[in-house]
């Protein structure tokens, strides 16, 4: 009978691997079991690092789901050829916005030269970088840093976004999926960029393939209202073709050889 918990938990945790979602109700009801029990296994697997608990069970993870002091050196060429793509979408003069992100990051040294931009951010990494680089101007937006997240998301960082008129923002995003949009994992930084979003003219986000079809539990947006998607050369066709037919226009990066 011990050995009955865990078998159920590793049936739950086999399907969280797989991108679905756990449901607390429907799951008692499968297994014959108290909701109650069904918690305690979530509680558990999520203290393992294997989902993350929202109300009324569990997501599977994100790659994005870790802090971005620790993603930024994953996956750096992926992350660069996305970058290449992005930089060929700003145009001389613009206020660009680089929201938290370690794709965003890769986009600074990219950015062309002799186009008299301006870079807003939030993220204190990617405002190091940016002021490494003479030509272009720098803000660098306020407030409480999350360490989690990487920069400032909160109250006073969202106020100052009302006063700024954005040419083109790169929002970093945690997942993406048709059903579930552009999606993060913190509601401060969801909040943040929703408000990057109405202030921005153009909206670019750039994914690497991990996320793609994954979940996060505040959205965003809906992908039809991001103006531009970047994503892999070797991104797989069906999720490409899920959101061109969503209505969201994709771009996609140089194959990695």
């Amino acid at each position: 009978m011990n050995d009955l918990p865990l078998a159920r938990r590793d049936v739950i945790a086999a399907r969280l691997a797989a991108g679905q979602a756990a449901n607390s109700t429907a799951l008692a009801l499968e297994f014959g079991v108290s909701e109650d029990a069904i918690r305690r296994d979530l509680r558990a697997l999520a203290a393992d690092g294997l989902c993350r608990r929202v109300y009324g069970g569990a997501l599977p993870l994100s790659p994005a789901s870790t802090p971005m002091a620790t993603r930024i050196d994953e996956a750096r060429e992926r992350k660069e050829a996305l970058a290449r793509v992005g930089a060929t979408l700003v145009e001389p003069g613009e206020l660009v916005f680089l929201d938290n992100g370690s794709t965003n990051l890769a986009l600074v040294r990219f950015l062309p030269g002799g186009y008299d931009l301006t870079v807003a951010t939030n993220s204190i990494g990617i405002a190091a970088e940016v002021v490494k680089r003479k030509d272009l101007q720098l803000i660098l937006l306020g407030g409480v840093v999350d360490p989690h997240v990487g920069g400032c998301v909160d109250a006073n960082a969202v106020a100052r976004l009302g006063e700024m008129n954005i040419d083109t923002c790169f929002v970093g995003a945690c997942a993406v999926s048709v059903e579930a949009g552009v999606c993060a994992f913190n509601p401060a930084d969801a909040t943040f960029k929703r408000a990057l979003r109405a202030a921005g003219r153009t909206t670019v986000v750039m994914a690497t393939t991990e996320k793609l079809g994954t979940r996060a539990p505040y959205r965003i947006a809906a992908v039809k209202d991001v103006h531009r998607f970047i994503l892999e050369g070797d991104a797989p066709d069906a999720d490409v073709q899920a959101l061109v037919q969503a209505g969201a226009p994709v771009l996609q990066a140089e194959p990695l050889s």
